[in-house]
């Protein structure tokens, strides 16, 4: 063994080799590899290496080895399969895969690594392992809503044609009302951002009333059209209708694209409708929201100027409104719609397949 495994290296091995031995971010074992073969390579034996490392000369030996048959590859990557087997993961994990899908603790809704670690009598950290394996996350769940509306297919494909394939001179709007805008002052000053500390604001609040705003998107162009009233009664969406027929080009056809909402209805709406011919109305599916355009437009206003907005009346909070809504028709950004009608029909298919009971039976046993 003392003369097998001589070592020749070149210059850039070397100085790489150099700098492996000097890390001291890399891996104490790596930086030991890098250190036998650079020995070995002055013509060192074996067991001198080993006396001089602290460490067996067959594990000398056995690097060398490994770097003769793939140089930097042999001493840098381990190999698979290699190191101790937990024997609680591979005897407790079916166990608790099974308890975690399939089952529910008594007294609570899902599982945490707490109760899971109680029940399956194994630590908690074994749990977080095994959990982490499978991608698993009890203590998160994610919110859903199939539409039931029985023409969903039809007015699926009717708005996303007008998104994906607009008619030819016409203006398509996505519009909606945004209720109970609260104007909320808090009860003591923040404190301001700095480093090291995130900005502060009471839990706590004054309630100075509330307005709805009214917006309408241009799918095209993004600029929003919009107006914050009192209330949202049937009265407030007609007035809205008109003020967006009377800023649009009347040469060219209107499609306003809209909830379900009962105003939206309303027999004064549907005459007003009848009367103007070049409105036309789309209304999106029920529990469909997501398929209305200025739905983004509304979580971008709460989340950028709303929401951490601090308001001593309804005037200030309006004029902070149409301040953000007049900056943002300055330089309009228009929502990309990408998904196709198939691609989402698609989706919902097996969404519901997931949820029939006769699937979810089969796929239980």
């Amino acid at each position: 063994m003392a003369h097998a495994g001589r070592v020749d290296l070149t210059e850039d091995q070397t100085k790489r080799l150099e700098e492996m031995a000097r890390s001291r971010t890399l891996a104490a074992r790596k930086v030991l590899r890098a250190k036998i073969v650079l020995r070995r390579a002055k013509g060192e034996s074996f067991r001198s290496i080993g006396q001089a490392l602290d460490c067996d000369h067959r594990t000398a030996w056995q690097w060398v080895q490994r770097w003769e048959a793939a140089g930097f590859e042999g001493i840098e990557h381990e190999q698979e399969g290699r190191g101790r087997k937990s024997w609680v993961i591979a005897k407790k994990g079916q166990e608790i895969l099974q308890k975690t899908t399939q089952e529910k603790p008594a007294n609570a809704t899902h599982w945490s690594r707490a109760t899971m670690a109680l029940a399956a009598g194994v630590s908690e950290s074994t749990v977080g392992r095994i959990w982490k394996r499978s991608g698993l996350k009890p203590h998160r769940v994610a919110g859903f809503k199939i539409s039931n509306d029985p023409h969903f297919e039809e007015k699926l494909v009717d708005i996303v044609a007008l998104y994906l394939d607009p008619p030819e001179h016409a203006i398509v709007l996505s519009a909606d009302e945004k209720s109970q805008i609260q104007a909320l002052d808090r009860t003591q000053p923040g404190l301001p951002m700095k480093k090291g500390r995130c900005g502060t604001m009471t839990h706590d609040y004054k309630r100075n009333g509330t307005t709805t705003l009214f917006a309408a998107l241009n799918t095209l162009d993004g600029t929003v059209i919009s107006e914050t009233m009192a209330r949202h009664r049937h009265d407030e969406w007609l007035k809205f209708l008109k003020r967006l027929q009377r800023e649009t080009p009347k040469k060219l056809d209107l499609h306003i694209i809209c909830d379900n909402y009962a105003t939206h209805k309303h027999p004064a709406v549907t005459k007003w409708l009848e009367a103007h011919k070049r409105v036309h109305v789309h209304f999106t599916p029920t529990s469909s929201s997501w398929l209305n355009m200025v739905e983004r437009f509304f979580r971008d206003i709460t989340e950028n100027r709303i929401r951490r907005g601090i308001f001593r009346s309804v005037a200030e909070l309006e004029s902070a409104i149409q301040t953000y809504i007049a900056n943002h028709n300055a330089a309009p950004k228009p929502f990309i719609w990408t998904a196709s009608a198939n691609d989402i029909l698609a989706k919902v298919a097996r969404a519901r397949k997931a949820l029939d009971p006769t699937h979810c039976a089969d796929a239980t046993n």
